[in-house]
C-alpha cells in the first residue's frame, strides 16, 4: 500500500459539524450526499457504480480498498453513481489479472471526490448511533460556510433521485440461452435504476427483455405483451413515486410481478402499506434473513435505506423473507396474484449464487402462476 505523499488534505463535513481530515483522492471537486456505510469487504467498483448509491457518499468499511484495482467488467451501470467515496487505507498498487487502473484513477476519470485517512470505525459508529446524515468532501479551507449549506441544502428524502439514473429510452436484450427450453420468457424491466447483474441473471435464465423508463405508464407495458414484470432496485424514498405506485395498482391484475428493494417497497406501497426511513439502513454482504416458509437462513446482500412497515401489511400479503437482525420484513408474496417481492439484492451474489433461484422462482411464477 501506498498513501499519497503529494495528495491534497480533504476534510469531510457533517450536518452536524462533526469534521474528520484525510488525505483527498479521485476528482479534487467537493462532493455532497448523504454519508452512508457499507460493512462489505469487497466489490467497491460494483458500489460505485450502483443506482442505488445515488446521491450518497459511501463509507466503506473494510480498512483496505482498491488492492485489486478497477476491471472493465465489474460495473453495475455505465458509470460511478455515488456521489464520493469514504476509506481507511488506499492502496495505488493493486494486484489482479484483470485490472485495468487504480481506484484513484477510476475516481478522477469520473469526477468523483475521495477521502482516504479517515477513521472509518469511529464514523460507522456515529452513524449507526446518530443515524445517517448530509456531509461533504471538502477540499476548501471553509468548514463553516459548508455547514451552513449542508443545512439548508435539500435533503436525500426529499431528492426524486430515481429520475437521475433510470434509463431515458426503451431497449431491448435477447437470451443468452433458451433455458429451460427453446420459448424465451419475455420480461419487462421498470428501471428505477436496475443493475446490469438483474439483466445478465435473467438473459442466462433464457429470458428476453425490455428495459424502460420509470415514467412508462401501465399501457406502455401492456403494450409489449410480455409474459411478466420486473420493478427494479433504485435510490430514494419510495413515497416519492406515487405515479408509479398508481401504475403498479393498474397492472398487479394483469400481470405476473417482481419487485425488488425499491420495487418491493413501491409494492407493499400499492397495497397499502406503509414504508419509513431505517436509522442507518442495511448495506452490506453479510445480512442474514430466514424464509417464512422454509426457514432456510441465507447470508444476503444489502443496499437499503427504507423498510416496509410490517405493522401496515394488508391482508393479501404476507411476509416471505424476514431479517434476522431487526425483524425488518425482507420480501412478500401476495396470498391469490402472482407476485413476489425481495427487500435484498438476490442478483448480488454474496454467496457468490445463494439466491440466484429466486430469478428462478420468478420464472415458476409466470409459467405455474405459483413460486
Amino acid at each position: 500500500m501506498k498513501i499519497l505523499s503529494d495528495a491534497p488534505i480533504a476534510n469531510l463535513i457533517l450536518q452536524d459539524g462533526t469534521v474528520y481530515q484525510g488525505e483527498g483522492f479521485g476528482s479534487l471537486e467537493n462532493g455532497y450526499g448523504e454519508v452512508v456505510f457499507t460493512t462489505g469487504m469487497t466489490g467497491y467498483q460494483e458500489m460505485l457504480t450502483d443506482p442505488s448509491f445515488a446521491g450518497q457518499i459511501i463509507t466503506i468499511t473494510y480498512p483496505i480498498v482498491g488492492n485489486y484495482g478497477i476491471s472493465d467488467t465489474n460495473i453495475e451501470s455505465e458509470k460511478i453513481q455515488a456521489s464520493g467515496l469514504i476509506i481507511r487505507n488506499l492502496c495505488d498498487y493493486p494486484s489482479h489479472s484483470s485490472s485495468a487502473m487504480t481506484l484513484d484513477n477510476y475516481l478522477k476519470k469520473e469526477g468523483v471526490p475521495g477521502i482516504h485517512g479517515i477513521d472509518t470505525r469511529s464514523l460507522a459508529k456515529k452513524l449507526r448511533s446518530s443515524g445517517v446524515m448530509m456531509g461533504a468532501i471538502a477540499f476548501e479551507n471553509q468548514t463553516e460556510k459548508i455547514i451552513e449549506n449542508l443545512k439548508i441544502a435539500t435533503h436525500y428524502e426529499n431528492l426524486n433521485l430515481v429520475e437521475k439514473v433510470s434509463t431515458k429510452t426503451t431497449y431491448s436484450s435477447i437470451s443468452d440461452s433458451h433455458y429451460p427450453n427453446n420459448s424465451p420468457t419475455k420480461i419487462a424491466i421498470l428501471d428505477y435504476g436496475v443493475k446490469f447483474n438483474i439483466q445478465r441473471i435473467l438473459k442466462s435464465l433464457g429470458c428476453d427483455i425490455i428495459t424502460l423508463p420509470h415514467t412508462s405508464t401501465a399501457q406502455d407495458i401492456l403494450e409489449l405483451k410480455t409474459d411478466g414484470l420486473l420493478l427494479s432496485p433504485g435510490p430514494g424514498d419510495p413515497k416519492l413515486l406515487n405515479n408509479t405506485i398508481e401504475m403498479v395498482k393498474t397492472l398487479s391484475t394483469k400481470l405476473p410481478i417482481f419487485g425488488i428493494c425499491l420495487g418491493h417497497q413501491i409494492i407493499a406501497r400499492a397495497f397499502g402499506a406503509n414504508t419509513y426511513k431505517l436509522k442507518f439502513g442495511h448495506r452490506g454482504a453479510n445480512h442474514p434473513v430466514i424464509n417464512t416458509k422454509t426457514g432456510k437462513v441465507s447470508v444476503t446482500s444489502q443496499n437499503h435505506g427504507y423498510a416496509v412497515d410490517k405493522n401496515s401489511l394488508p391482508n393479501e400479503l404476507t411476509p416471505s423473507y424476514i431479517n434476522l437482525n431487526d425483524d425488518t420484513v425482507e420480501g412478500l408474496v401476495h396470498n391469490d396474484l402472482p407476485i413476489m417481492t425481495l427487500q435484498f439484492h438476490s442478483e448480488a451474489s454474496p454467496g457468490p449464487t445463494d439466491n440466484k433461484d429466486i430469478f428462478e422462482n420468478f420464472l415458476n411464477l409466470i409459467k405455474k402462476g405459483t413460486v
